[in-house]
């Protein structure tokens, strides 16, 4: 479980392809504190396993089932990368609840500069534009977001000073793919309204003020 908050860049250093695995091994600081064989390690909104790790670096490995979900086996040396360390049990909860599992790729399809923030257009697959709200939480490679404007194909972000300098999101350009995560919370409503069993429907749900 992670929240949205990336801690740290990290620099892809080197890529290595065995047996139909792709094995990332990631320049860093501040995640190594700590880490252990086995710590699950939010890269660019992907939860990776650490397999070995040193005083700068850390290795994960991307399996078929993750490669074909996400953008991650088209990676390069040298590209930097968002990383977050699984949430601690006794910490601050920013963000929002995000498991790591990606949903679908994106494209970035419009950039706009704002007087006080960058506004990034992006168009995923209806399915999960189905599960997004007005003002509702979103991942995108691994930060935490707020949907601004949601339309019919395509939602906006807006992306205040901090986060362009803390994440790799000011980098995207048009055409550009990103790993987007819908809220889960949304996901568990999704399912109970479509179990007839449940007794769960919209007009509940707007007596209840959502």
């Amino acid at each position: 479980m992670f929240t949205g908050i990336v801690e740290e860049l990290g620099t892809i250093n080197k890529i290595t392809n065995q047996n139909s695995v792709v094995n990332l091994t990631i320049n860093c600081e501040t995640i190594l504190s700590g880490m252990h064989i086995g710590d699950s390690i939010n890269v660019n909104g992907a939860c990776l396993t650490v397999t070995e790790f040193n005083h700068q670096s850390f290795s994960v490995q991307v399996i078929k089932g993750t490669e074909n979900k996400t953008y991650l086996n088209k990676l390069r040396q040298g590209d930097e990368v968002n990383l977050e360390r699984a949430m601690s049990g006794n910490g601050r909860f920013g963000g929002h609840f995000v498991l790591g599992h990606v949903d679908a790729v994106a494209k970035v399809t419009r950039i706009q500069d704002s007087a006080n923030s960058k506004i990034v257009t992006i168009k995923p697959p209806q399915s999960s534009l189905k599960q997004m709200v007005q003002q509702g939480s979103i991942t995108v490679d691994g930060v935490s977001l707020t949907i601004f404007q949601l339309k019919d194909t395509e939602f906006d972000i807006h992306l205040i000073p901090e986060t362009r300098r803390a994440t790799i999101l000011n980098q995207k350009r048009v055409g550009d793919s990103v790993h987007i995560e819908t809220d889960m919370l949304f996901k568990y409503v999704e399912k109970l309204m479509t179990n007839k069993d449940s007794g769960l429907t919209a007009e509940k749900l707007s007596m209840f003020g959502f």
